[in-house]
């Protein structure tokens, strides 16, 4: 008796164990867009498609290291990218048909931006922020597609990842985007107004810039009410600034103080931009004053930290 009794329970638990599991897989599994998605948007803007390209910062880990002047724009791959996780080496996005993404459809490429699945359907470190890229909109994905079909091929092929366990388990990343991965605003903000609503979109987007400003929690997620608080640096000692009106560093600048400082590099005093904010400035000058300008209005606009 005791013994079926033991048995029974101990099939229960399997069941339980295998319901349990599948369970995980039906709601962590990689979930691109329906196909419907990525339909009817025509042909791209390659005008929108560079800008979009300098707002999200393509350069700042596709190229090469030390790449300059139209370098840049060859987005061969391979830079280390260092973190608490491990580090991470960039894929070659150029148009390349075989090393790059130039045998890439537009919904693949789509869905790997805003919803973190590769073209093989597997799931992408966020390393790659398609958790801010999530916000961005179909049309500036099919431009910039557009636009970045336009540049060199490079046969480069990047390293893989060097990842400890069990950060090198990408089935575990379904859960991580379970928890973290949305396309809601980080704040609220005045959306009636074009300029806050414009700037809004370009900072939490493809801007991406709480990927390194906000403090993150043990499994990588944004800390809850510390948007754009500043953070520890992934690459190295030293902190990244807090960038809201409540910043040492940067909340007595005005909003022109700041989107001069986008468009020049020098600060209000006179220094000089530095850091991994080299690259972000090189690439914000590119854009219009408009985009530089609402910009400055959102962070102006945040609450304090």
């Amino acid at each position: 008796m005791m013994r079926g009794h033991a048995g029974r329970l101990l099939s229960g638990l399997v069941l339980l164990a295998a319901v349990g599991a599948g369970a995980f897989w039906w709601l962590t599994k990689p979930a691109p867009w329906d196909a419907a998605h990525w339909e009817g948007l025509g042909e791209p803007d390659l005008a929108n498609g560079e800008r979009v390209f300098w707002a999200g910062g393509c350069t700042s880990c596709h190229a090469a290291p030390r790449a300059e002047d139209d370098a840049r724009l060859v987005l061969s791959g391979g830079r280390p990218l260092k973190s608490p996780f491990g580090t991470f080496y960039p894929p070659n996005i150029s148009p390349d048909e075989t090393a790059g993404i130039g045998g890439w459809t537009l919904a693949e490429f789509g869905n790997a931006m805003t919803r973190g699945v590769g073209k093989n359907g597997e799931h992408l470190y966020p390393s790659f922020p398609y958790g801010s890229y999530a916000r961005m909109t179909a049309k500036d994905i099919n431009d910039l597609y557009g636009y970045m079909r336009t540049l060199p091929k490079s046969a480069n092929v990047a390293p893989p990842h060097d990842l400890p366990f069990p950060y090198n388990i990408r089935l575990a990343l379904g859960g991580w985007k379970l928890m973290y991965l949305t396309d809601e605003p980080r704040v609220q903000v005045d959306s009636a107004d074009p300029k806050l609503a414009r700037g809004q979109y370009l900072v939490e987007g493809p801007g991406h810039c709480g990927e390194c400003h906000t403090p993150r929690d043990a499994l990588g997620g944004f800390e809850a009410g510390r948007w754009l608080a500043g953070a520890p640096n992934p690459e190295g000692e030293g902190r990244i600034p807090d960038i809201t009106p409540g910043s040492r560093s940067i909340g007595s600048w005005s909003a022109s103080d700041i989107a001069s400082y986008l468009e020049t590099g020098f600060t209000p005093e006179f220094d000089s931009v530095g850091g991994s904010m080299v690259e972000v400035q090189k690439n914000m000058a590119k854009l219009p004053a408009s985009e530089r300008e609402a910009i400055a209005a959102y962070l102006k606009a945040l609450p304090p930290s």
